[in-house]
């Protein structure tokens, strides 16, 4: 019987990494020992047994930036401009959300990332409490945040700091180590100064992340720059935010100036390029400028609303190739590169201890179907894993030494089908309901 998505032994014998074959060993949460022919000295001794059968050995990637409960919005609301997207249908419909429908998304999210092997995510929304039981039950790692949003009024401040106070400790009752916190500021347009500085030292004072969006869009460098008289990364920065703690998204619009900053903080970059081309933010994380300042830069796929799914085999293609479009220099992002950024980078900033196949990292690893379509022939498994390969490829996925996935088997997959697909059309009769008791 296969132990789902309990920490035990485990030997991996016959997959493929660098290019060669490889046996790993896992107990404890942690690899063991990793090389070829391992398996005679561990063999009878782990719980559970794994014949990859060539599958390429890769460790389990990283979503830097979620809002993991917009699943339930996934396909809702879409061709649209930005402000519209976001004042006519988003935010109208989530004002209905409670959390029930948070604990559905986030079960539905949980699910779709560890299909397509992901192991760990940045996750910011409301009602986390609940996303939190969402996670536990999937067995993956989770940095979860409030969206805080004070709207720069003193009483919403008051309510936000007390909503982000009752989370951490929330998150320190539950006693799981894999479910993390951090202070989850918005963005500098919809946080007060004040309200930017109790983030700061909140997470100071905690040893905690920090989760914000930065320079989304012109827009907001516009803005940014005509209110407060600097840069948006220079505005937080003035007020403590960046930091080597903290997880900024999308950053497509930082100049030279705000890449330096970033990499002097070493702040982490979440690189969306979905979300970001299919809102037509218009242009392309300065990535080239970012690795040069010696600033970590991760992937994310921001939330189902304007992705719409949270494959980041899917991301890794789109990121590689929409640099090479933006700059014009097809040597830009090289695959293994993209893997990275979408593993070791993300395992970094998330603070997770994986992210490497070697003895003493987090035992999160996942394994690609060496048989896979996309995977013949087998030139370069690296280049097949980004340039051919999607999430579908994977055929098992263990986070911290449990097995979430194998042979692409997840336990209670139907039953969080049928959670989702039932909240997803509550949730859209209540506004429906709304908007028939205004006419």
């Amino acid at each position: 019987m296969i132990p789902f998505n309990k920490q035990t032994s485990i030997l991996i014998k016959g997959a493929t990494h660098n290019c060669r074959k490889t046996d790993i060993f896992i107990d404890e949460g942690k690899i063991q020992a990793v090389g070829e022919g391992i398996r005679s000295e561990y063999k009878g001794t782990a719980a559970f047994e794994i014949d990859a059968g060539g599958d390429v050995l890769l460790p389990g990637l990283v979503n830097t930036h979620t809002h993991a409960a917009m699943s339930l919005l996934r396909g809702y609301a879409d061709d649209m401009v930005l402000f519209e997207w976001l004042s006519q249908k988003i935010w109208p419909l989530e004002a209905h959300l409670n959390g029930d429908d948070v604990y559905w998304g986030t079960r539905l999210a949980c699910l779709e990332m560890i299909k397509t092997g992901t192991i760990a995510f940045n996750d910011m929304y409301f009602f986390m409490d609940r996303a939190a039981d969402a996670v536990e039950e999937s067995g993956m790692w989770a940095c979860l945040s409030h969206g805080f949003i004070d709207l720069f009024t003193e009483e919403k401040r008051e309510a936000e700091i007390k909503a982000t106070i009752n989370l951490h400790n929330h998150i320190k009752s539950r006693n799981n180590p894999k479910i993390t916190f951090a202070t989850g500021p918005h963005a500098l347009y919809t946080v007060s100064p004040e309200g930017l500085t109790w983030c700061a030292e909140y997470a100071n004072e905690h040893d905690a992340g920090i989760h914000i969006h930065l320079s989304e869009t012109k827009q907001e460098v516009d803005d940014c720059i005509k209110n407060n008289g600097v840069s948006p990364a220079a505005h937080l920065d003035k007020y403590g935010i960046l930091t080597e703690r903290t997880v900024a998204a999308h950053c497509c619009y930082l100049d030279e100036a705000e890449t330096e900053l970033l990499g002097k903080r070493k702040t982490a970059a979440s690189h969306n390029p979905a979300s970001n081309m299919k809102l037509a933010g218009g242009r392309a994380i300065p990535y080239q400028a970012l690795k040069g300042a010696g600033a970590p830069v991760t992937l994310g796929t921001d939330g189902c609303a304007s992705n719409n799914n949270l494959d980041l085999f899917e991301e890794m293609k789109i990121a590689a190739l929409l640099q090479k479009f933006a700059t014009g220099d097809p040597t830009i992002l090289p695959a293994e590169e993209a893997i990275q950024i979408a593993s070791h980078a993300g395992a970094e900033a998330l603070r997770t201890g994986g992210g490497i196949i070697a003895p003493g990292y987090a035992a999160d690893i996942i394994l690609v179907d060496r048989n896979a379509i996309c995977n013949t022939p087998f030139h370069n498994p690296i280049s097949n894993i980004v340039y051919a390969c999607g999430g579908n490829s994977v055929r098992s996925v263990i986070c911290d030494g449990a097995i979430l996935m194998h042979d692409r088997e997840i336990p209670g997959e139907d039953a969080i089908l049928a959670g989702a697909e039932a909240a997803a059309a509550a949730l859209v009769a209540r506004r429906e309901d709304e908007l028939k008791n205004q006419s």
